[in-house]
């Protein structure tokens, strides 16, 4: 490594550890001298000064944190000796929208294979999704998704299979267990007698709504789903509603064409309830798809220019070195997307808190700023009001891995959305329609988050994760970025790209951003393949806001 501590602004009070640093190791940073107190395990962090009680922690530049006690210079930073705290915030007239755009020549001439819809949209993949408007349709769909992907060449069979068909064969044989290290190596392998070569796969969006709560989380899930099924990434979809609940198929037509008026894309809706026997429902469910996918196969791919993508930056299984590795080169991405005429998506609003003055400054005019401020007191407000709050974001392996407080974490998780003006702000469950940053109120959770994205219109997502997480979604390639090379040769199998060369300071963080965006081109394509859509990872969870009645 080129160096053993990074103080990350000129104003930060504490330093991050980019190794292991051992007890009494003496640690400089911009002139300022310290040693160690202690062993500082890699992504800690280091009191770079005395700091007394009730001192405001500073880190990127800005409050983290309040000292709970007396912290001595070159100590270990702690969910003991800190407190989270976060800067006041007001919606300000002077906007902050001047910006060092990045040199984007190199691609300005760019483009991706993608497919071309009615509306304008690229899709980066082309897919048929099966949706129940109610959990009572779980079992339909999984039956017709089963059938469709079996029949038509989508199933896949991988090493598992072969282990356990061997473990049986050896539990016969003999009563013992066969080796199964024969099978453990091979891949997943896809049949290679798909019957629509253009449809990239028959994806289904179960869930747990759609009955019993509000009318409102019925309104909220019919906008999500109809920003799946207006996906540039979905060629069409099958819809089945049992016929009695509040998600009602009106209602996700009205959603629909709020979001793309006059769609002309196929969707098939059925009612088990008007149609009657489940027999009856599965025959014309099986019969109108398959003549869906049909018309789905004709569609090919086209080149695009960059400015079609629509990129959502994501993260998840954070550790202390998201903040300065893959965050700021996805952050650096999201510039050059920007300056390319694309758009890109931030979201988890917990995980935006303390950087809240920064970004309502960044947006372009001061309806934007006060939208943005008030959607993040109000979810604030609502998580108090059940005893809660954002400080209880990071999660257990956030702060072993030194994330000691939301606000920490915020602050590296907002270097995502790079330094570009705010464009826009969205309510979940909405949609961009505007290119530049967006900013969507989503959870933090990881498959909430993304989910959501999605629905808004990502074509692709960038993840970063420093702990792993195999996270992906049905219909837009997920790209698993590391923020550190031990976990990405740790996790092969999920890891797309290491963005750990920029701690190792083998890469600076501009070369990173450029293997990422060139990357996002490939995957755009279909040219590679994400690890999350090998291990076929189709996570899909809605943001339940209202409460069950």
């Amino acid at each position: 490594m080129s160096q053993t501590i990074l103080k990350i602004h000129s104003d930060d009070n504490v330093w991050v550890a980019l190794q292991d640093i051992a007890a009494g190791t003496s640690l400089t940073c911009d002139g300022e001298t310290v040693t160690a107190i202690q062993k500082i395990a890699a992504k800690h962090k280091v009191a770079g000064r005395t700091l007394p009680k009730d001192t405001p922690v500073i880190m990127y530049g800005v409050l983290v944190g309040i000292a709970n006690e007396d912290i001595a210079a070159g100590d270990l930073i702690t969910t003991k000796n800190i407190r989270h705290a976060s800067g006041q915030f007001a919606v300000q007239e002077e906007r902050r929208t001047q910006w060092a755009a990045p040199d984007v020549t190199p691609w300005k001439n760019r483009s991706f294979m993608g497919y071309h819809r009615a509306d304008g949209r690229v899709g980066t993949g082309n897919y048929w999704v099966i949706i129940p408007l109610v959990f009572c349709e779980n079992r339909n769909v999984q039956l017709l998704h089963e059938v469709l992907t079996k029949e038509l060449g989508y199933k896949k069979y991988n090493a598992y299979e072969t282990m356990l068909q061997q473990l049986l064969q050896g539990f016969k044989e003999n009563g013992g267990t066969a080796d199964p290290a024969a099978a453990a190596d091979k891949n997943t392998v896809t049949l290679n007698t798909r019957a629509f070569p253009n449809v990239d796969g028959i994806k289904l969006l179960t869930h747990t709504l759609g009955c019993g709560g509000t009318k409102q989380d019925a309104r909220t899930l019919c906008g999500l789903l109809a920003g799946y099924i207006t996906h540039p990434n979905v060629a069409g979809a099958t819809v089945l509603s049992l016929g009695c609940q509040n998600a009602q198929i009106d209602m996700l037509k009205e959603e629909i064409e709020n979001r793309v008026p006059g769609f002309d894309r196929t969707v098939i809706y059925l009612e088990q309830q008007k149609i009657g026997s489940e027999k009856e429902l599965m025959s014309q469910a099986l019969q109108q798809t398959f003549e869906g996918l049909a018309k789905a196969n004709t569609m090919q791919r086209q080149p695009a220019p960059l400015s079609k993508l629509c990129i959502g930056m994501e993260c998840g299984g954070s550790d202390g070195f998201s903040g300065i590795s893959a965050n700021p080169a996805v952050g650096r991405v999201s510039d050059m997307l920007v300056a390319l005429g694309g758009s890109v998506i931030l979201s988890e609003f917990p995980e935006l808190c303390g950087v809240e003055q920064e970004l309502s400054d960044r947006c372009v005019n001061t309806d934007l700023a006060a939208r943005y401020l008030q959607l993040m007191r109000d979810y604030a407000s609502r998580a108090e009001a059940v005893g809660s709050g954002f400080d209880s974001n990071p999660s257990a392996g956030n702060i072993r891995d030194g994330l000691i407080t939301d606000a920490i974490k915020s602050a590296g998780a907002a270097k995502k959305g790079g330094s570009s003006p705010v464009t826009d702000v969205i309510d979940y469950p909405g949609w961009v329609q505007h290119p530049g940053l967006a900013l969507l109120c989503t959870p933090g959770s990881d498959v909430e988050s993304t989910t959501a994205e999605v629905g808004a219109g990502a074509n692709v997502v960038l993840f970063t994760t420093g702990l792993g997480t195999p996270t992906g979604n049905p219909v837009t390639p997920v790209i698993k970025l590391s923020t550190n090379s031990i976990l990405a040769d740790k996790m092969k199998d999920i890891i797309d790209l290491d963005t750990g060369t920029i701690i190792n300071g083998e890469e600076s963080i501009n070369e990173v951003a450029n293997r990422i965006l060139e990357l996002v081109i490939n995957t755009a394509s279909g040219h590679y393949t994400a690890k999350a859509q090998l291990l076929e990872q189709d996570d899909f969870i809605p943001w339940k806001r209202g409460v069950s009645l």
